[in-house]
């Protein structure tokens, strides 16, 4: 492993100058299942539940299409229930050749999990990875925004190739496991770069829990151009997480696309999927 300075432009492949990975959490409607087990007969509130399932009914096929037509390929994180309830829309993912990473089975908060328990939901998880689309998640996002001490650990063991759920650095880092670093790559996606944070809202349970949030569509396009713009001068790994359920609505959508095209006018931009850029850095750092 080489050391990499803050101050050192990293190298990319073919000489470009930044790595760009699109990332989507196709979560459905388990975060707001989860949100709802609180209160008294909650496992009834549906319009909740509407928000989430909007976007593997409805938006998920928009951006495989605008994907598609930019030529670019993304990773979907992807919750296990979520693939069961709609194994073809997962296969449809995968099978225009994008990458669906490991985002727990009912987007548990891994760190309320025993380690034994978080090894039993990966295995779970895995198997129907396995029977929709006939292959493993190698790339992980923690659900819910933590994990516990041991999870990258189990990851590593269990085989997983890379994780995008710390917040750690602008560039891949190789994972410190038990006092040893691993060629278990973590790529950092940020608070800023996130569209929950921005637009993500509901009345009951109230998400944000002090209500007053749906960002203007301009104000977070400008938000992600110049944190591109930062990124892209510096030469690091410009990481986006984005929800179908939120990002996907016609407005933004098309606000995401612009963002998509002002990013391929730079030169030199690599864009690349989870697995490419764990394999890049652990092969070249």
């Amino acid at each position: 492993m080489s050391e990499t300075a803050t101050y050192e432009l990293l190298r990319w492949p073919d000489g470009a100058q930044c790595a760009v990975m699109l990332s989507f959490d196709v979560d459905g409607d388990t975060i707001w299942k989860n949100g709802a087990r609180d209160f008294p007969g909650g496992e009834h509130f549906l319009r909740a539940n509407s928000v989430g399932n909007y976007g593997p009914n409805c938006a998920v096929r928009r951006i495989l299409d605008i994907l598609d037509e930019e030529e670019i390929k993304a990773t979907f994180f992807v919750p296990a229930k979520v693939m069961e309830d709609h194994p073809e829309l997962c296969r449809e993912i995968d099978g225009r050749g994008h990458e669906i990473g490991h985002h727990g089975y009912h987007h548990e908060r891994y760190v309320d999990l025993e380690p034994e328990v978080q090894r039993k939901v990966i295995e779970k998880s895995q198997g129907i990875f396995q029977e929709v689309i006939g292959k493993k998640a190698i790339g992980y996002r923690t659900p819910s925004g933590d994990w516990s001490r041991e999870t990258a650990g189990i990851l590593y063991d269990m085989g997983f190739s890379y994780s995008s759920s710390m917040r750690g650095d602008d560039r891949p880092y190789r994972t410190v496991i038990d006092g040893k670093v691993t060629d278990f790559i973590e790529m950092a996606p940020k608070w800023d770069l996130d569209d929950f944070v921005q637009f993500g809202y509901n009345l009951f349970p109230a998400e944000p829990s002090g209500q007053d949030r749906i960002a203007g569509i301009e104000q977070v396009y400008d938000n992600f151009r110049q944190e591109f713009d930062g990124y892209y001068r510096e030469g690091l790994c410009f990481v986006i997480q984005c929800h179908p359920q939120i990002i996907g609505s016609p407005g933004r959508l098309r606000m995401y696309q612009r963002l998509i095209q002002y990013i391929k006018s730079k030169p030199g931009v690599w864009f690349a999927k989870g697995s490419e850029i764990a394999d890049w850095w652990r092969e070249n750092y």
